[in-house]
């Protein structure tokens, strides 16, 4: 019987063995597996929230709508009045402009009639220039009479009588002719005024003439805008009507979806934690097998973690209570924000001594082993005071992903698994967990937490993160 246990437990230890690896893959392949359900579900969460956003603007959208269709409407209805408005008015423009057209035309006419006036002004002058001279002959006449009487003596006296007679004549035809000519003159001066006055109203006639074929151009413009205007409106009422028809479709389309992606977004949220169950039991698992003196792929690392826990102690330790660290300062829990750090960074008693001593043995353990990913200092609020040169390093401004991944110390970072190391009771743990890189990134590893504690006090872990 004992020789059937002795052949027996080889097995038993080649199974529990196989069963740790398998438990540590598992965890891994949980923990990088619920790092991409957590993502997915951060992704869902954030679209979630857009399609909040959407929603809300789609009931802004509905509201505006509808304020449009309403003004849409009224805008048709102004259109419909304002082109039966313009018509009639349209209407009555083009009869008056017609009625001033032919009163200007008229007026415009009488420029043949006022030179046939002036024709005939002239005429007259002529006239009067005539009737000069004759009177001016008749004179002649009459002296050449009186000199003819004054030869013939008395035989010729009658017609002395008829010379004195015709110069009479000649003298009443002078005077009427120079009156004449005066009152020709006058009329001739008023006529000018008058005619100047009737040709200035004939151009401005002529010029209103061409303002109101421009006005009656304008009205028919203007007559063929609000027709436009009204075809314009009934073609956006017409647009509004088929959008509110896609606006509606779209609405229901995103109620819908809006119910599917919180239904998503339940599932995911359960899978991550159905993960997370996993992912803590299979780390029960590995942390068991770990125990159980079964040597595995991971027993070399945990006996690297524990001899670099012992020297991390041992210098601590050797500095306790000198000039250098004080108890107060090594368990400092008022972090101090870095002002202008992003992610932030945070400064305490400690971290100084720990850039100065600890890291160089954190370094120093990180190139002996070539899986081990680095080593840091964990204390019980998840606060790192220093880090492996290569994640220590200064921040750029600007650059938070960068900063996530190279500047981890002085930053504070809790995950389940860190959570449950620092509360457990034991020598060692070894859980696979998620490495938090930012937005979303993650790096699964397996991690062995060495529990420290200083002065009879629990301080925290030194951590050895590890990849296989």
């Amino acid at each position: 019987m004992g020789e059937l246990a002795v052949s027996i437990r080889p097995e038993i230890e080649d199974l529990l063995a196989q069963l740790g690896e398998q438990a540590g893959d598992i965890s891994v392949q949980c923990s990088d597996t619920g790092g991409i359900v957590g993502k997915l579900n951060r992704q869902i969460s954030a679209e979630a929230v857009r399609l909040d956003q959407l929603v809300e603007a789609m009931a802004s959208l509905n509201a505006s709508q509808a304020e449009s269709r309403g003004a849409t409407e009224e805008l048709l209805q102004t259109a419909t009045v304002a082109f039966d408005v313009l018509e009639r008015g349209n209407k009555v423009a083009q009869v008056s402009l017609n009625e001033v057209s032919k009163l200007v035309s008229d007026v415009t006419g009488i420029d043949g009639q006022l030179q046939g006036f002036l024709e005939t002004l002239g005429t007259i002058g002529d006239v009067t220039r005539t009737l000069n001279q004759l009177a001016e002959q008749t004179e002649l006449l009459s002296f050449n009479a009186r000199i003819e009487a004054a030869r013939g003596g008395e035989a010729t006296r009658p017609f002395e009588v008829l010379a004195t007679e015709i110069r009479r004549l000649a003298h009443t035809t002078s005077d009427s002719s120079t009156q004449v000519g005066r009152s020709i003159t006058r009329l001739e001066q008023s006529a000018g005024t008058l005619i100047g006055s009737l040709k200035a109203n004939i151009a401005s006639g002529r010029e209103t003439t061409r303002h109101i074929e421009a006005l009656s151009d304008s009205l028919s413009e203007m007559a063929a805008l609000v027709h436009q205007f009204r075809d314009r409106s009934l073609a956006i009422a017409a647009s509004n009507k088929r959008a509110e028809v896609d606006v509606a479709t779209l609405d229901a389309g995103l109620v819908e979806f809006g119910e599917v992606a919180a239904e998503s977004t339940l599932k995911a949220k359960q899978a991550g934690e159905q993960l997370d169950d996993l992912e803590t039991r299979a780390n029960d698992m590995l942390n068991q097998v770990a125990h159980g003196g079964i040597e595995t792929r991971n027993t070399p690392l945990i006996e690297f973690a524990l001899e670099g826990a012992r020297e991390v102690t041992s210098l601590i330790e050797r500095h306790l209570g000198g000039p250098e660290l004080r108890e107060a300062a090594l368990f400092d829990t008022n972090y101090i924000p870095r002002p202008g750090t992003d992610p932030v960074q945070y400064d305490n008693a400690f971290a100084d001594f720990a850039d100065k001593h600890i890291r160089p043995l954190l370094d120093n353990h990180t190139r002996l082993q070539r899986a081990v990913v680095g080593c840091c200092l964990i204390d019980m609020n998840g606060y790192l005071p220093t880090h492996i040169t290569e994640r220590s390093q200064g921040q750029i401004p600007g650059q938070r992903l960068r900063n996530l991944e190279f500047a981890r110390n002085r930053q504070i970072f809790m995950d389940n698994q860190t959570r449950r190391a620092l509360d457990g009771e034991g020598e060692f743990f070894l859980f696979a967990y998620r490495q938090d890189l930012g937005d979303g990134r993650f790096r699964a590893l397996r991690s062995v937490f060495v529990p420290l504690t200083f002065a009879g006090h629990r301080w925290g872990l030194y951590e050895v993160g590890f990849l296989l």
